[in-house]
Order: structure tokens, then C-alpha cells, then sequence
């Protein structure tokens, strides 16, 4: 399941999570996103102990500001409020997971 976050809930959602979170920052006029979407919701119906996340940057912008993700889609890895890894662009599904 991915929790869709928005800037008003980004830190109780993500930040204070005990687990990873994989947070997919995108937009709806983005062609790479419309093909990550798909990707990311099978891998999050997949792996266990992660949690998923969505936060659309035109609605979001002051999470995605801060967290300088300058090209969508970006998935950044969050562990105890700490980015721990970045990946940027178009991944297909083995480099998700």
C-alpha cells in the first residue's frame, strides 16, 4: 500500500516512521512518473518492512523544496528522518528493489 503525503503530514508520516520509507516525489504531467507509478506500486505490494510514499510536487512544493529534489520522479530512501539514498529518474523494477 503507498500513503499518498503532503507537506502537512510528511513528517509524522516519513520522518517519524520506524521503518524505511521510500518516498516517490512526482507530478502528474511527468512522462518518466507515469512510468515509475506503476513499477513502484508492484514493488510496494512486494517488499516487507518498507513503507511506500507518494508526494506530488506541484501540490507539495515546501517538502520537495526542502529536500532539494530539483527532477521528478525522484524516490529518496528515509530512515529515521535521514535521507540515506537517492535515485533519480526512471528506475526499472531491479533497481527499486
Amino acid at each position: 500500500m503507498i500513503e499518498n503525503v503532503t507537506d502537512a503530514n510528511f513528517v509524522d508520516a516519513v520522518e517519524n516512521s520506524d521503518e524505511l520509507v521510500l518516498v516517490d516525489f512526482w507530478a502528474s504531467w511527468c512522462g518518466p512518473c507515469k512510468m515509475l507509478g506503476p513499477i513502484f506500486e508492484e514493488v510496494s505490494n512486494e517488499v516487507e518492512g518498507v513503507k511506500f510514499a507518494k508526494l506530488n510536487v506541484d501540490e507539495n512544493p515546501s517538502t520537495a523544496s526542502r529536500y532539494r529534489v530539483g527532477s521528478i520522479p525522484t524516490v529518496l530512501a528515509v530512515k529515521n528522518g535521514r535521507v540515506v539514498d537517492t535515485m533519480v529518474g526512471f528506475k526499472p523494477k531491479a533497481e527499486i528493489l
